[in-house]
């Protein structure tokens, strides 16, 4: 992660330039350790948004120069700085057991609930995916993370009242979110193209950083969009089918083009849910164009590299997108694989033949995956029985679904209290 000086309204003085280097790594979320230093600098800012990025952002120049020229302060800084990095080059578990793995691991999900200063979450599958990077991060696991960066996030509930709910849908500037642009090698800001119906919609790149792991989040709100596409990436489950559909694309197709764009080349893509299912297809086109090979045998190797977690306990949970509308949006591309619209289709219908049926985003996520697992030891007996007619010669037992019981990141649940309970 680069941090420009241009990042810092106000400009950090040079003895405290450490506290950008801390407030742009999400593992305060985690690690209470510097809540002092936080709540010293800003305590209402701190107690009201738990953002330290924020405070860096408020925070009067005078104030920083007056905590620069104290040295209890500056040791502070100095300590956290130290531990801080000290954390990030220990030698942990993944390293002393799998030192000779040159994994990498890009794991795809449409909401990632790390903290509250970052609302691009609502809940359970975001809640996993949060604690999924924490525990890469602790454990050094090769893991980066890709999804979409929300103007308005999940919408925020409130009672009226009468009692009836009230949403609302406050607007995240990315200035104030503990995030930083991902530019290319000329310094400019790193934009995807996709071709979307008679236009090319661009995606812009950003970068979170959770203590060792990277997470990348894409979003379409760029004054070169149309009005119409910014908001494609304006909430997070907001809007009909079609602004799904985009928001979709965006996730698995932009994304898997933004890892290729930056050089990544993951071993393992794993789909947290079936809405980055469209990654899949776009792991196969690129592999098609690397080596030349036609759509069945790069579909075959791709597969044995992608994992799919299902969380829906019931099949009207799944994505589905019909005929028509699909083929606005896929048909020049399924066109580039080889396939026609009617090849694509059919890998996420229950009956291939049927060309009425809707593309299903979990039945394609499930036929290009080499593992496919629930989220507890009775989702994975519910998710077999609902893959079931995928399998119509297989007893239910023995549908290729396993199950993983979902865990928690513990340090982000516990208390600063419980942490020094536990630490003692």
């Amino acid at each position: 992660m680069t941090i420009s000086p241009w990042n810092f309204i106000p400009p950090i003085p040079e003895r405290l330039e450490g506290l950008a280097e801390l407030a742009l790594d999400l593992r305060w979320s985690w690690s209470h350790t510097s809540d002092l230093l936080w709540e010293r600098i800003d305590p209402e800012i701190w107690a009201l948004t738990r953002n330290p990025w924020l405070i860096l952002q408020s925070v009067s120049t005078s104030h920083l120069e007056n905590l620069a020229e104290d040295s209890g302060f500056r040791k502070l800084v100095e300590d956290h700085v130290k531990s801080h990095r000290e954390y990030l080059e220990e030698d942990v578990w993944f390293k002393q057991t799998h030192a000779r793995s040159p994994l990498t691991i890009a794991y795809f999900s449409m909401e990632f609930g790390l903290s509250e200063a970052l609302p691009i979450y609502s809940g359970g599958l975001g809640i996993l995916a949060g604690d999924h990077l924490k525990t890469a991060s602790d454990l050094g696991v090769p893991l980066l993370g890709v999804g979409l960066l929300y103007q308005q996030g999940y919408f925020r509930q409130a009672v009226d009242a009468s009692g009836a709910q009230i949403e609302f849908y406050p607007y995240n500037n990315p200035s104030q979110l503990p995030i930083v642009p991902v530019r290319n090698e000329e310094g400019e800001w790193l934009r995807i193209e996709l071709d979307f119906p008679g236009r090319i919609l661009r995606l812009r790149a950003w970068e979170a950083k959770v203590g060792r792991v990277k997470l990348y989040l894409l979003d379409s709100n760029d004054p070169i969009n149309t009005p119409a596409d910014q908001g494609i990436t304006s909430e997070l489950y907001g809007g009909g089918r079609e602004m799904r559909l985009q928001q979709e694309i965006a996730l698995g197709i932009g994304g898997w083009r933004l890892l290729k764009t930056l050089g990544i080349r993951p071993d393992v893509c794993h789909l947290n849910e079936g809405h980055a299912a469209l990654a899949i297809l776009e792991r196969v086109r690129t592999l098609m164009e690397e080596t030349g090979q036609p759509f069945d045998i790069a579909f075959s190797a791709a597969r044995a590299g992608n994992v799919f977690t299902t969380h829906t306990p019931v099949s009207a949970g799944f994505d589905r997108f019909s005929p028509t509308l699909a083929g606005q949006y896929l048909s020049a591309y399924a066109d580039k694989l080889g396939l026609g619209m009617d090849g694509l289709l059919s890998l996420g219908r229950r009956d291939p033949d049927n060309t009425t049926e809707p593309l299903n985003m979990a039945y394609l996520a499930i036929r290009g995956s080499g593992a496919v697992n629930g989220v507890s030891r009775l989702h994975g007996e519910v998710s077999r029985r609902i893959f079931q007619p995928l399998f119509p010669r297989w007893p239910e037992s023995e549908v290729p679904v396993s199950h993983v019981t979902n865990g928690i990141h513990t340090p982000s649940w516990d208390s600063a209290a419980a942490d020094a309970l536990w630490s003692d």
